[in-house]
């Protein structure tokens, strides 16, 4: 294809990495992002062996290594300490791990090497509010009513509360969960939270989770750790007008480490409150323009695949404009080629959740009973890491493999397991 304009609405994971795999084969990006100043924000994630072998396509994995902290399982126990189940990468051959990573840093990776790219122009402060999508070419309208473009595609990554889906014609249903989760970072420089993301639950009532997340993004910054604490909506009120000793001292009678977690939390408002949607499309493309990242499958973060679907997403994109022969064909190819894989996790996601977070008791007795039984069936735990790392296209589809997402030359020196191995940080 002949190189294209091409605007992105959204800095976030997807729309960057997007513009940085565009414009490094030849087209010309222009980036709009509604932040003037946007900075990195955020709680821990952890990047997968799908996303990292993205990131390696795109020259910043390495950096990213270095502030990450390598998770090699993920530990579920209850409240008294007893195991309900864990999961490690070892089904999945040598060179597979996960990296627990400040989401703040990814934001400004991705951010300073878009600033940096040739062909991809980042513009902040621009309010982008509907769309117009014709066969012809696409133009893109801000808050005061200016006319942008037209370009000859644009890619639409402006989160899970996206204005555009609207603006777009396209079909789809939004729905908020009615749990959420509490969040704060804490400085760990000791690392006693390292190699595991730990879930702590009791029925499916109460959940606790601990992810090292190595460095944040200020570089002087030391080790950190991210807790998540459960949480209906509805009582978020009621929690932040509680007792906050109270609470720091349940937290404490199930994970007695997090006291140097809780030590540096002084204030209720210091507990970020994320509350979780469900967004599903039919397709997710138009004529010339496409969703991609949370604006296009927002889900609960249960497996913990939201970054590492939105570059998997980016990446995906890339492949299917450098082979299609016009923008309108590279969009509708985009929806058959990421259909498997995103299905497959907006339902596992959607099925798992109220195992984890609800109001039905009996679902965690089924859960804590079901679970340790299936993690020791063979194919059973294959396909359980399988979907903790994010290769799942179904469960009786071939899981993607990596080189799928490398790009030719990047896959010629991809190890078997994926994305090279660094030492626990």
């Amino acid at each position: 294809m002949k190189s294209l304009d091409v605007g992105i609405v959204g800095g976030g994971t997807a729309g960057t990495a997007a513009g940085l795999l565009l414009a490094r084969t030849g087209h010309r990006v222009t980036l709009y992002e509604r932040i003037p100043d946007p900075g990195p924000v955020g709680a821990g994630i952890v990047l997968q062996p799908t996303g990292q072998t993205v990131l390696q396509r795109l020259g910043l994995l390495s950096e990213i290594l270095e502030r990450g902290a390598r998770i090699d399982e993920l530990r579920v126990v209850h409240g008294d300490g007893r195991g309900i189940f864990s999961l490690d990468y070892s089904p999945l051959g040598p060179g597979h791990f996960g990296l627990g990573l400040h989401r703040g840093v990814l934001f400004q990776t991705l951010l300073e090497a878009a600033r940096e790219q040739e062909g991809l122009e980042v513009r902040c402060g621009v309010d982008i509010v509907d769309l117009h999508d014709d066969a012809d070419d696409v133009s893109l309208e801000t808050a005061e009513g200016e006319r942008l473009g037209p370009h000859d595609m644009v890619v639409i990554a402006d989160g899970a509360r996206s204005v555009l889906r609207q603006a777009s014609g396209l079909p789809f249903e939004e729905h908020p969960y009615e749990w959420g989760a509490l969040w704060f970072i804490a400085e760990d420089p000791e690392q006693v939270y390292s190699g595991e993301l730990l879930q702590i639950l009791r029925g499916t009532r109460r959940m606790l989770g601990l992810l090292p997340t190595g460095r944040g993004p200020e570089p002087d910054s030391p080790h950190q750790v991210s807790l998540f604490w459960s949480l209906p909506a509805s009582t978020l009120r009621a929690f932040r007008e509680g007792d906050l000793d109270a609470w720091k001292r349940m937290v404490l009678a199930d994970e007695p480490r997090a006291g140097l977690v809780l030590d540096q939390l002084h204030d209720v408002q210091q507990l970020v409150f994320a509350q979780y949607r469900r967004v599903s499309m039919p397709r997710w493309h138009g004529q010339r323009a496409v969703f991609l990242g949370d604006a296009a499958h927002a889900m609960s973060p249960q497996l913990g695949q939201g970054c590492n679907l939105a570059l998997v997403d980016a990446a995906v994109l890339a492949d299917v404009v450098s082979t299609a022969s016009s923008p309108r064909v590279a969009v509708h190819e985009y929806t058959r080629e990421r259909k498997a894989h995103l299905r497959y996790y907006q339902l596992a996601t959607w099925g798992l959740t109220p195992l984890f977070q609800s109001d039905h008791d009996w679902l965690g007795w089924f859960r804590d009973r079901l679970m340790p039984l299936a993690t020791k069936i063979p194919w059973m735990r294959q396909q359980m890491c399988s979907s903790m790392s994010g290769h799942m296209q179904g469960v009786f589809r071939a899981p993607m493999p990596l080189s799928r997402l490398a790009g030719e030359a990047e896959a010629a020196a991809l190890p078997e397991g994926g994305a090279e191995p660094s030492p626990r940080q």
